[in-house]
């Protein structure tokens, strides 16, 4: 323990079991296993980060070391072992960043250095922080040293992602999750280091400082040595202050916001987000205060005043509980969904404070439109019940009148509608004659070409060949080159110049050679047979290296 430290998260470290705030049972637990001589062979702490992980492994090396036993625990006049242990120096207590030691090398250097007996204590101990760096070569290399390790190796690993850590691991490890301090607890351990320090800091500070760390000491002793370092001599830290200090602000800020944003008032809106703002506060965590308060009024109802959480007040409380009551569950839950897309789209925006009134602009409008929707569906929902109430004879009334009115309708209607019936049927004979036959495979490719669908025209000539012909039945073999889309879009020309659906099957016989290649094939046997005639005989007498390949054929001729 270095007492000369100014940083208070050090000085007020914990010596013993008993200093120990918030984890009472683990330290009970541990303190128990020791003095019965039932120590485990690895122990695992998890949690969050400053509630004690590491603070709890260097007490456990030195309950196992201590000269005086685990009864009588150094805590002011140290023992040589527990010295060298507070001041990370003994020569049998290895603390070791995991981060920086993660590869399989470094822990078969530990392993082989752990076959060594301890010099001058009665256990080796490794305490190994932020233990889920490893990698998985590293962990299954110490997996058998782990469950049978010698008598005087004793493991301890400490974590804040515990689901990193594989499972084998954790099953031959005693794990212990360490939770968040409470309120109330913390409160009264920093009010007691603030009285050491003589500091002047009020209640409602040091209570904002234990919400602002969210159970954990080490924050909460940190900001309390920022406090304290930032403190006018003269004058004592107030919530105020404390508020510019961390860069918060006070929730009723916020209520306000609230009860005008329900309200519908876009220009107090803007004005107290603008003061919000003015005092310093970051738009994301504007943001999170405002999940907060959103998340009090959906679930005040739930929520109980105690003297444990420093949450809210009794007036804050108050308004919110007023404010829930007013808005209905809906609207809530779609500002929450729209203020965490707003939080994760945040970083895309240059200008972060504009962002953020166009965002409490957009929660107005979506407000007044959830208004509207409602009104439409109580208005609805009353003509539904007024039309159930109406009498019989109200019904047959307005049935009559109906009936009178659409015979007028119907009279005056007729001869608009024969009108409109014979254009209908003239418009159909007209679509009749511009639908086309087909009557073979060559007619849809001259149809194709015809229709200027060149794409189809091509993957017909070059990637299909045809197995069989039918009225409205296709069927073919392909090449690799086929386009996907083929068989969609030549069903879809099909119809619309036929008006008949076509079926395109896929045959695994070989169908008939592509036009293309036909054309190809039918080049080769004109060369062929061009090469046995008298012509190409007399040219190879007069030029021997003469090659025929190609003919054009004459078709005037």
């Amino acid at each position: 323990m270095n007492k000369n430290s100014k940083v208070l998260a050090l000085k007020y470290r914990p010596k013993t079991f008993k200093d120990l705030i918030g984890q009472e049972i683990i330290a009970e637990t541990i303190y128990n296993s020791i003095k019965q001589n039932r120590a485990a062979n690895a122990y695992l702490f998890t949690g969050i980060r400053g509630v004690g992980k590491t603070t709890i492994a260097r007490i456990v090396a030195k309950a196992l070391n201590c000269k005086n036993g685990i009864e009588n625990l150094c805590k002011e006049k140290f023992c040589e072992n527990c010295e060298e242990i507070s001041n990370s120096n003994h020569i049998d207590i290895f603390e070791l960043d995991a981060a920086s030691r993660s590869s399989v090398e470094n822990t078969k250097e530990l392993i082989e250095f752990s076959r060594y007996a301890p010099t001058s204590s009665n256990y080796k101990i490794y305490i190994l922080d932020e233990c889920h760096m490893l990698s998985r070569q590293a962990w299954n290399s110490l997996l058998k040293t782990l469950e049978e390790p010698p008598e005087y190796l004793k493991f301890i690993f400490a974590t804040t992602e515990i689901k990193k850590v594989p499972v084998t691991i954790i099953s031959r490890c005693q794990r212990f999750d360490l939770s968040r301090v409470n309120s109330a607890e913390l409160f009264k351990f920093i009010k007691e280091v603030k009285n050491k320090e003589n500091g002047k800091i009020n209640d409602e500070a040091l209570k904002l400082i234990v919400k602002i760390s969210e159970g954990s000491v080490r924050d909460a002793l940190s900001l309390l040595d920022r406090a304290l370092l930032s403190q006018n001599e003269k004058s004592e830290l107030d919530l105020k202050e404390a508020q510019k200090i961390f860069g918060y602000f006070e929730k009723s800020y916020l209520i306000n916001l609230f009860k005008f944003l329900f309200k519908g008032d876009e220009k107090e809106v803007i004005k107290i987000y603008r003061s919000i703002y003015n005092q310093g506060v970051e738009p994301k965590i504007f943001l999170n205060d405002f999940l907060e308060i959103l998340y009090y009024v959906k679930n005040i109802s739930s929520i109980k005043q105690e003297g444990t959480n420093f949450s809210l007040n009794d007036k804050e409380f108050n308004d919110i509980d007023l404010i829930s009551k007013e808005v209905g569950p809906e609207i809530l839950l779609l500002f929450w969904q729209f203020t965490i897309k707003t939080l994760s789209e945040l970083d895309v925006v240059s200008n972060q404070n504009l962002s953020m009134e166009m965002f409490l602009i957009r929660l107005l409008y979506i407000k007044k439109d959830i208004n509207i929707d409602n009104k439409k569906n109580e208005i609805l929902n009353q003509e539904k019940y007024l039309e159930n109430n109406i009498q019989k004879e109200q019904i047959d009334i307005i049935k009559d009148e109906i009936n009178i009115e659409t015979k007028n309708k119907t009279i005056s209607q007729i001869k608009n509608f024969t009108q409109e019936e014979t254009l209908n049927v003239e418009r159909k004979v007209e679509d009749e004659l511009k639908k086309v036959k087909i009557i073979n495979f060559e007619e849809l490719i001259n149809l194709c070409d015809e229709k200027k669908e060149l794409k189809l025209k091509y993957e017909l000539e070059t990637n299909v060949s045809l197995v069989s012909f039918t009225d409205q039945k296709i069927e073919i073999s392909f090449n690799e080159n086929l386009d996907k889309n083929f068989v969609k879009e030549l069903s879809s020309k099909l119809y619309e110049w036929t008006g008949k659906r076509w079926i395109i099957a896929f045959s695994k016989e070989i169908g008939k050679l592509s036009r293309k290649n036909k054309k190809k094939e039918e080049k080769i046997n004109m060369i062929e047979r061009e090469k046995k005639g008298d012509i190409y005989k007399k040219i190879t007498d007069s030029v021997p290296d003469a090659e025929l390949i190609d003919i054009k054929l004459n078709y005037d001729d």
